[in-house]
């Protein structure tokens, strides 16, 4: 396992933020100490030339030149564009090792999966996801399935990625809920929309099936956008999972035979840390 991790991504925050410092500075000791084995990297900035696969010249910037927030929940911090720049080059650096290989895990903030091609929206900057499958397409692999169980609807992605035949993409999250978008599917786009407080074992049926079907695509890559905020007690969302759900998770993409890179979303509860170890374990089970 390699984890593209960069501390600088800790030096923003906001007071009474949800999407704080401590979601990783509390996790990253943890990981380390279970699991020494594993490498650490520094990922590298993403250029323009990769951003612009996936968002308008004029959000790039924007997000470089605003000194105002992007929207309510969304910000804006003192050099927000290379933080946002540094998580978008790690996605695409787990790609990029996961083709090679290597299961990959970008460990970094801020997350990504509600950014669409010209907006700055929920937390998110820059669509590192998307930016990192249009980014392994245009290198020549042929078909990419995007896997998003992240408790909110991946927007950001679908709108990036919709109606492209080489990608597959399906988001298993809470309707209704921020923000407000999944209800259905359409196209390349799977949307598996779940009620509050639906009983965890409903929701673990419905993502199986989820990354069954995106499996019979036959991907080259999986991407996974892994957001832990379908935790029982996450303070953002009336979800049921538990820490050995996200375990299972993890079990799945040890089992399939197709490279696998995550990239970290959401996750608000203060046993997060717990929540991405069990799942980082699942996945490395073997």
């Amino acid at each position: 396992m390699t984890i593209f991790y960069d501390p600088r991504c800790l030096e923003y925050s906001s007071p009474g933020h949800p999407e704080r410092p401590d979601r990783i500075a509390r996790t990253t000791p943890l990981i380390k100490g279970r699991h020494p084995e594993w490498a650490w990297r520094e990922p590298v900035p993403v250029t323009d030339d990769e951003l612009l696969r996936a968002h308008s010249r004029q959000h790039i910037e924007h997000v470089a030149t605003s000194r105002q927030d992007f929207d309510a929940d969304t910000p804006w911090y003192p050099n927000i564009e290379m933080h946002a720049r540094r998580s978008a080059g790690a996605a695409i650096e787990t790609a990029r090792t996961a083709l090679r290989g290597e299961p990959a895990f970008s460990f970094m903030r801020p997350p990504g999966h509600h950014a669409t091609r010209d907006r700055a929206m929920g937390f998110c900057y820059f669509s590192n996801i998307a930016v990192a499958a249009l980014d392994t397409l245009e290198k020549g692999t042929e078909r990419i399935a995007i896997w998003d169980f992240d408790g909110h609807h991946g927007n950001g992605t679908e709108a990036i990625v919709a109606h492209n035949e080489r990608i597959r993409f399906a988001s298993i999250h809470q309707f209704p809920a921020y923000p407000g978008t999944g209800a259905k599917s359409f196209a390349n786009i799977e949307n598996y929309p779940v009620a509050p407080f639906m009983p965890r074992n409903g929701i673990v049926k419905i993502a199986k099936q989820s990354l069954e079907k995106l499996a019979a695509f036959k991907p080259n890559l999986l991407l996974v956008s892994a957001g832990f905020d379908a935790y029982a007690r996450d303070p953002l969302l009336q979800m049921t999972l538990e820490h050995e759900d996200f375990a299972t998770f993890g079990q799945w993409l040890s089992n399939i035979d197709i490279p696998v890179a995550v990239a970290f979303e959401g996750g608000y509860s203060t046993e997060l840390p717990e929540s991405i170890d069990a799942f980082l374990t699942g996945w490395q089970s073997d």
